[in-house]
């Protein structure tokens, strides 16, 4: 069965998505003390990392950012109005609230992957994988601009799991001819609150 996205909810998902991935690249850049230059080479990064790989995945062209050129203008437009408190950010933002950011993206960038993928009729297990890696790689790839190891390789937590099960509840629910409204905030939902359980209690995989 082919499933098609609903495109309006879609384009609202990964606007979301990249307003959220673009504030962690902004962190991420003054954390390393970057001018305004770096500051937006770092947004651009994490907000259209994962997307950008999924589509050359998927053989998807235009990428996305470039069909959709209001999403960099968007993305310029905030790192202009950011610019002014860059300074004072880290003390403006609380790690409470970049973990709830990082939660989000994950779940809205994974869901927005994973029906991409079933839209161009990938197999469901390959739809699933090309969820998760547009819900991770844009902060692998921040981080490595960043001169860090990815936080999602080294510190153990579940990043990928938890978007993986979203993902696989995305799919089962579409199967059932579940909405597709409901199945993507669902799944988004389930991404995000996974993510804090295992950042609140501190579980991890692999390492103790």
């Amino acid at each position: 069965m082919k499933i098609v996205p609903h495109v309006s909810l879609v384009t609202v998902i990964e606007v979301i998505a990249i307003l959220v991935g673009a504030f962690s690249g902004f962190v991420e850049a003054r954390r390393k003390r970057m001018d305004i230059v770096g500051v937006i080479i770092v947004a651009f990064i994490a907000a259209f990392g994962g997307g950008t790989l999924r589509d050359i995945l998927l053989d998807k062209r235009p990428l996305f950012w470039v069909q959709h050129q209001e999403y960099t203008i968007l993305l310029f437009v905030l790192a202009l109005a950011v610019a002014p408190f860059m300074k004072h950010l880290r003390h403006i933002v609380s790690e409470r609230l970049i973990v709830i950011a990082d939660a989000m993206g994950l779940g809205l960038f994974a869901v927005a992957g994973v029906s991409q993928a079933l839209a161009a009729e990938m197999p469901v297990f390959i739809a699933a994988m090309m969820g998760v890696i547009t819900g991770i790689f844009g902060g692998v790839l921040r981080d490595i601009v960043c001169n860090e190891v990815p936080m999602v390789f080294r510190d153990g937590k579940p990043y990928a799991i938890c978007a993986f099960f979203g993902c696989w509840l995305y799919i089962l629910l579409r199967q059932v001819e579940i909405s597709e409204d409901v199945a993507l905030w669902s799944s988004a939902a389930t991404i995000t609150v996974l993510r804090l359980v295992t950042w609140k209690f501190d579980l991890r995989v692999g390492r103790p």
